[in-house]
């Protein structure tokens, strides 16, 4: 265990403090530091409380040197989109998907009454898109293990047989005007109704199931459906296509081929995580500004890098007698002075939430984990071979 006492770097650092005078003159100013190292993960746990705002804030630091380290996401539903506290999602993980280490809750959610548990933008779970990006700040690894964070937008499309184009979401409520492709990731059936759907199956010599980023498949039609509803399993695809778009979609028959286009900007070929959130908290080393936002401090989720570590930061929040939480500006100003060169801001509030080695550690600010719809996670691949 180490013990700092730093409170003139972080009253420099956090000048929006003085909106708190009377606790600040109540609480004596001291900020205390504990960890625990993985053995041969280089994976560090710390608990930083200040007294005098007050904060709790957990960060997990990872060595980005270390080979034996890997990021992945998690639904909250196990295989399916769902709800999840973050304690029961890594024990989702596949067998092969190593020792969990750490994790943190991620993406903000739908709340659509059919499709709860729903990531609001791009999540790449092994490979295998699962939503599709819808322009908001995400993060995830490039082909060539570089991370990487912006605003992606979408150029998810059907390729019609005359080549006339539709764009497509991706497991989300379909809407007026809109047409969504379903996956077995979203359940047993596209719960819609009406429309026309089209279920889909591998176009013979073709690649198939599961998609991933920045690639065209072939499909062909196995079944037209004007019913809604259509029965989804992992060997299948339904596009739905709403009563409002039906007049501009050419005519389609069984046996008929589609071309799924799964492009983005940026290219995301490649990818095998990613994870969705926003806004961006420090870009370039620069703290981000927000007009016109509310900025009140609340419970907060992020995570950050630099050309040595990555972190991944809880500050608790809503508990007088603990920690207030923080706004975007002085989380910002936080994750730069751990070192980040990056950072951006994932869901919080009551879904803020930090598990590390086996338990959480931080206190949730409604006495208990509240469910996410997914995760960003911290594994160990090999756990074999980690040095003893």
């Amino acid at each position: 265990m180490a013990i700092k006492n730093r409170p003139s770097r972080l009253a420099a650092r956090f000048p929006e403090a003085i909106i708190f005078p009377l606790l600040i003159l109540a609480l004596a100013a001291a900020t205390t530091t504990f960890g625990a190292d993985q053995a041969g993960s280089c994976v560090s746990y710390t608990n930083e409380v200040v007294p005098s705002i007050p904060w709790s804030i957990h960060v997990v630091k990872i060595d980005r040197a270390r080979q034996n380290v890997r990021f992945c996401t998690t639904l909250g539903g196990g295989n399916v989109l769902g709800m999840g506290i973050v304690s029961d999602q890594v024990k989702t993980l596949p067998a092969g998907a190593g020792s969990p280490l750490a994790a943190i809750n991620g993406d903000f959610y739908e709340k659509a009454k059919e499709y709860p548990g729903r990531p609001r933008d791009l999540q790449i779970r092994n490979g295998e898109v699962l939503t599709q990006p819808t322009g908001h700040t995400c993060f995830w690894i490039d082909r060539d293990g570089n991370p990487q964070m912006t605003n992606i937008i979408s150029h998810f499309r059907v390729i019609w047989p005359n080549g006339k184009t539709t764009p497509f979401g991706m497991n989300v409520e379909r809407t007026n005007g809109t047409a969504v492709l379903y996956t077995a990731i979203l359940g047993t059936s596209t719960l819609t109704d009406g429309g026309i759907e089209y279920v889909l199956e591998q176009s013979p010599g073709n690649d198939w199931l599961p998609l991933h980023a920045g690639r065209i498949y072939m499909a062909r039609v196995r079944q037209v459906n004007a019913a809604g509803n259509s029965p989804l399993d992992p060997l299948t695809a339904v596009l739905s296509v709403s009563p409002d778009l039906i007049a501009g979609i050419p005519s389609v028959k069984p046996g008929d081929t589609l071309q799924l286009a799964t492009e983005s900007v940026p290219n995301l070929s490649g990818v095998d995580v990613a994870i969705g959130g926003g806004p961006a908290l420090v870009r370039d080393s620069q703290v981000m500004t927000w007009k016109g936002w509310i900025h009140l401090p609340q419970p907060r989720t992020a995570m950050g890098w630099n050309k040595r570590y990555f972190f991944l930061v809880e500050v608790d929040g809503r508990q007088l007698d603990l920690s207030l939480g923080m706004t975007f500006t002085q989380l910002a100003k936080y994750m730069l002075d751990l070192g980040c060169e990056q950072a951006m801001n994932l869901d919080g509030g009551g879904s803020a939430t930090l598990w590390a080695f086996g338990t959480v550690r931080n206190s949730p600010s409604e006495g208990q984990e509240r469910p996410a719809p997914n995760a960003l996670v911290v594994v160990n691949p090999n756990p074999a071979t980690a040095a003893k």
